[in-house]
């Protein structure tokens, strides 16, 4: 038995005008699949709490995120390639600009995305092999667009430091505090990297010819989002099955190494609007061959969340729709398949709430209900009701019959 599960990242949405992107949007193979399968709501987290997408995979995968995570710079660094060790600490991190005179943290940020800058290899290049810090390694990790990943290793760190990104442009670099006295030296080497590394970036010819150009020097690193690493066992070992996860997105490619997944990479695979859904599909039918697990990440409905923008969502989601119509041809006998959101992100929230998220499971042995499309307003109606992110795990190997009897 296989089981093939598609999370599509921030499809649900709040009521405006009684309708949601979703609800309005033309999706015949989505309510195919509500119609032949057993629809419910889910609390990814919990009833009333916020989930971060990390968080929501981690839950939706069974891994407690109030057990198992500890801040999303592990998982970042998992997904930028970086392999990260129990007692690590890792830190997102922006590439930003800042102008301005003395040091690093006198100067203003001007762009905390030093303008969205792709290609900045040259520049990791360069801190790696020209910073040095006494009595801890680092690794500095590429990531997506703007962003990259570092890891601190070594004796006596401490995730209990501040952040050094202010959150908006106008205001200083922030210097790293420690939250208690087992933190000071941690903190203090994260302020000497940030020192180091801006005399590295400021003067880097790759920053002079951008500059010559008009655009943004790529010239701080911003450290936001620390955490410990910590032992998490595999999926395998937890589940005795094998997980391929197919994502775009730095962070659930994180999530997927972190839980020791086969991560399916390709660069079409970009996590925006222009990703490559049929690809993803295609290559999802695949691994259902070789593996026992496959999850499908599609990012770009949550992207349009956070933009407020209800139309590109709605179409999008159509987008999603068509390109899922392969799924419908699986032999239910032996795969079981789901769907559902990780979170809530709102059109007029433009961020991620705690409404509950739609999901749907299809196998041959489910009791189907009478819920005929899928959406915030018909699925809470589906036998399954309302059930909690941790809890899809067992039912979906209940449902397949790797579930181990409790008693006797």
């Amino acid at each position: 038995m296989k089981i093939l599960m598609v999370i599509i990242d921030g499809l649900s949405d709040r009521s405006l005008n009684g309708t949601t992107p979703l609800k309005s949007a033309n999706t015949p193979n989505m309510d195919f699949i509500a119609k032949i399968g057993i629809n419910g709501i889910m609390d990814t987290i919990n009833p009333g709490i916020r989930p971060g997408s990390d968080t929501a995979h981690l839950s939706i995968l069974g891994y407690d995120p109030f057990k198992f995570y500890t801040g999303r710079g592990p998982i970042e660094a998992c997904g930028a390639g970086i392999e990260v060790k129990p007692g690590d600490i890792a830190f997102r991190v922006n590439f930003g600009t800042v102008k301005g005179e003395g040091s690093v943290f006198d100067k203003i940020v001007v762009d905390r995305r030093a303008g969205r800058i792709q290609d900045k290899d040259e520049l990791i290049k360069a801190i790696n092999s020209e910073v040095s810090l006494d009595g801890i390694e680092f690794i500095l990790g590429n990531a997506s667009g703007h962003r990259a990943a570092l890891v601190f290793r070594g004796k006596d760190l401490s995730d209990k430091i501040t952040d050094s990104d202010p959150k908006r442009e106008g205001e200083r670099v922030k210097r790293v505090r420690a939250l208690d006295e087992s933190a000071e030296f941690t903190a203090r080497m994260a302020n000497e990297f940030i020192e180091k590394s801006h005399e590295i970036l400021d003067s880097h010819p790759f920053n002079l010819e951008r500059e010559k150009a008009g655009l943004p020097k790529a010239n701080v690193l911003l450290l936001r989002g620390v955490g410990k690493a910590l032992h998490i066992p595999s999926f395998e070992e937890r589940y005795g099955m094998r997980l391929a996860v197919i994502a775009g997105t730095t962070l659930i490619k994180g999530v997927g190494r972190l839980v020791k997944a086969d991560v399916i990479e390709d660069d079409r695979f970009t996590g925006s609007k222009n990703t490559d859904l049929h690809l993803k599909v295609k290559k999802a039918l695949e691994m259902l061959e070789t593996h026992d697990f496959v999850l499908l990440h599609i990012k770009a409905t949550d992207e349009f969340g956070h933009d407020g923008d209800f139309d590109g969502k709605r179409k999008f989601i159509e987008k999603v729709d068509s390109a899922i119509k392969p799924f419908l041809e699986l032999d239910f006998s032996e795969v079981c398949f789901v769907m559902l959101s990780d979170h809530t992100t709102p059109v007029t929230a433009r961020d991620h709430t705690a409404d509950p998220v739609p999901v749907v499971i299809v196998f041959n042995e489910v009791r189907r209900d009478d819920v005929k499309a899928f959406n915030e307003f018909e699925s809470y109606k589906g036998g399954l009701c309302r059930i909690n992110g941790r809890d899809l795990m067992n039912i979906l190997l209940d449902l397949i019959g790797k579930a181990k009897k409790f008693g006797a």
